[in-house]
């Protein structure tokens, strides 16, 4: 019998087994116990599922939901049997999975025959229940492109017929579960009965889908309000159907049809109008406004926003300077630190908050005063001769990542402050079963622009996403319904233009390196777009901050 060597790095074991030795068995084997049910494994920086058989020597590692490939290994399973449930109870009802919100997820419903209501919601609960009782495997099987789409359109799942068809492919995998067949961007449990938890309640017209919280087994994620997040992604789906195009295989084929640079004029038509919408809140609040606070996670485009907002707060007949919250960094040696001594930047404890007040109450005042300039280099505060004062119908548009915090601005009456928070909030999915999420869409942004103004590879940009992400929930997201408004940021044609300057970026990623699993989901997500041409994005666009051309100084 051959055998070949495993390594598993949860033990820091090695072992010979049998060729053909599924994942599942090895973990069995060894005894592999972790906080949460194993859900898949890296092998060899490869994120496979559990039935994945070993047939070379392979370095493994065994990831439950704590990892975030084994939380969307988990989730996408369970949006598998949400799918089935509804099929189950109500045949012609079509599910939508929209987008994550509140720590969930929203899901809508078409073809009802009447309004949603609490019992048709706990008989989708129940089914889900009783399929995850039943320990059901989740069946992943390659069959010719053509037999697919005959299948897919026999489900009435012409959302994935549009999404694969004229792909050129032969063959493709696709997974069943009770005979359905459906198609999700990765990988699977092995079975129903691996998933532990989850809720569904009803929500703003639709369901609520609540995941297992992540500090342990039984406990469902907080949920927390977030109406206004909820009202601009809505907003956002509003602007997808004036373009028609509420999925990835919808955007391709108007782009097929040669249609890109309609969709670029009006994407960026529909920013504009909002920008000018929120300058013109401003100028009804003058001259009580004072302050305009922006803030957003990273690469939301902020710069560029503020910018342009400028330029319509001037059409309003309001002139506006700006400054960065990054230029009040306290010096080096007093920088906080985090739980392993690393300087934290993120912390609001970061900013001289006493300083930062005081100039503000001086510009308020009418009075002249030195802005200083924070050298990232030497860790120390400047000043440069740069002197700001305000005149009496001038609002100051200051732009960080702590704008809504409470606690950043003690000695200012917040009548003086308009408060906006912006991301890229995209209500594109994939289909109606696969949401993108906005996080990979900042972070597709942002190793852009690492690569092109920073000298960053993209191997050094996600081996930092995870810190970036744990300051923004802890320092950004808990504030963001703090804000007066909210815009949006994402251009419903961006990742299509965005592909082309990502994709030999990701593929830079070395394999012996963990975040080689990262670049390769990502460049297979970026797979389903057609490419978009960018000659026609104007130099004002917010997209410009990331890929160059861009008319504003930065």
């Amino acid at each position: 019998m051959k055998t070949i060597e495993i390594f598993c790095e949860n033990n820091n074991q090695y072992k010979e087994y049998p060729l053909g030795t599924t994942l599942l068995e090895i973990a069995g084997d060894m005894g592999i116990e972790m906080p949460f049910p194993i859900c898949g494994a890296m092998v060899n920086h490869k994120v496979r599922e559990l039935t994945f058989e070993v047939v070379k020597p392979k370095d493994i590692r065994f990831i439950d939901y704590s990892h975030p490939d084994g939380k969307r290994i988990f989730t996408r399973s369970l949006f598998f049997i949400l799918y089935v449930a509804v099929r189950d109870i109500m045949p012609k009802a079509k599910l939508k999975i929209d987008h994550g919100i509140s720590r969930g997820y929203y899901c809508e419903f078409e073809n009802l025959p009447a309004p949603l209501s609490d019992d048709f919601v706990e008989k989708i609960k129940q089914r889900m229940l009783e399929i995850i009782a039943d320990d059901v495997p989740f069946e992943r099987r390659g069959k010719q492109m053509e037999r697919i789409l005959n299948e897919y359109e026999a489900a009435g799942l012409s959302d994935k017929v549009e999404l694969f068809e004229g792909t050129g492919w032969l063959y493709a995998y696709v997974y069943y579960l009770n005979n359905n067949i459906n198609y999700f961007h990765g990988h699977m449990l092995p079975s129903t009965g691996y998933i532990t938890n989850f809720d569904i309640e009803r929500f703003n017209g639709g369901i609520f889908l609540r995941l297992p919280s992540e500090e342990g087994t039984g406990l469902l994620r907080t949920f927390i309000p977030q109406d206004k997040l909820f009202e601009i992604f809505q907003q956002h789906k509003d602007w997808a159907s004036i373009l028609n195009m509420a999925n990835v295989g919808r955007l391709n084929q108007q782009v097929k049809q040669g249609k890109e640079g309609e969709i670029l004029k009006i994407s960026e038509a529909l920013h504009e109008k909002k920008i000018a919408e929120i300058a013109s809140l401003v100028a009804d609040r003058n001259p009580q406004v004072k302050l305009i606070l922006i803030a957003g996670p990273s690469s939301s485009g902020k710069t560029t926003f503020s910018k342009r907002l400028a330029v319509q707060l001037a059409v309003c007949g309001l002139k506006s300077s700006q400054i960065s919250l990054d230029d009040y960094f306290v010096d080096r040696e007093h920088t906080p630190l985090d739980e392993f001594g690393n300087y934290d930047f993120e912390t609001l404890e970061a900013i001289d908050i006493p300083f930062f007040n005081n100039q503000l109450l001086q510009l308020i005042a009418g009075e002249a005063v030195e802005i200083p300039r924070f050298s990232f280099q030497t860790g120390q505060r400047t000043f440069d001769g740069n002197i700001l004062q305000l005149d009496s119908n001038e609002v100051l548009i200051i732009e960080g990542i702590h704008g809504l915090n409470p606690k950043l601005l003690p000695m200012i009456d917040p009548s003086l402050t308009f408060k906006i928070f912006i991301s890229a909030l995209t209500s594109l999915s994939i289909d109606d079963h696969n949401p993108i999420s906005t996080t990979d869409n900042r972070l597709i942004r942002r190793m852009i622009r690492d690569a092109k103004y920073r000298g960053y590879s993209a191997l050094d940009t996600i081996r930092r996403w995870p810190s970036v992400r744990k300051g923004e929930e802890k320092n950004i997201f808990p504030h963001q319904e703090n804000a007066d408004i909210m815009f949006n940021t994402a251009l419903l044609y961006e990742l299509g233009v965005l592909k082309k300057y990502a994709e030999p970026l990701l593929k830079s990623v070395p394999e012996n390196q963990p975040e080689f699993s990262e670049s390769l989901r990502l460049l297979k997500f970026l797979g389903y777009f057609k490419d978009i041409n960018d000659a026609e994005i104007p130099p004002t666009s917010l997209i410009r901050e990331f890929l160059g051309g861009s008319s504003f100084s930065y």
